[in-house]
């Protein structure tokens, strides 16, 4: 796995690493199957047709969009949070 997919997961305790890495790790492997499934319709030869190509392109596609824009809604949830704590500390 790309590690710049994961983000900044320094900060992060061991085991909140490890746990966010299975996590992403799921989520790829059901996303594949979930392409392969829907855009492959038979094993004619060795390689994917012109069809089958643009359908796993798309697919891959629209779920690393997905997954970037919950990635970033993430961040920004940890963000307000980490400054909801910091606001609720100088009190």
């Amino acid at each position: 796995m790309d590690k710049s997919m994961l983000g900044d997961l320094d900060a992060l305790p061991e085991e909140d690493k490890l746990r966010m890495t299975a996590m992403i790790n799921q989520l790829q492997i059901r996303d594949t199957r979930r392409c392969f499934t829907d855009c492959i319709d038979s094993f004619r030869r060795k390689t994917l047709d012109k069809q089958e190509e643009t359908c796993v392109h798309r697919c891959a596609e629209k779920f690393l969009k997905h997954s970037m824009r919950v990635g970033m809604r993430f961040a920004e949830l940890n963000q307000g949070a980490a400054t909801q704590d910091g606001a609720d500390s100088t009190m």
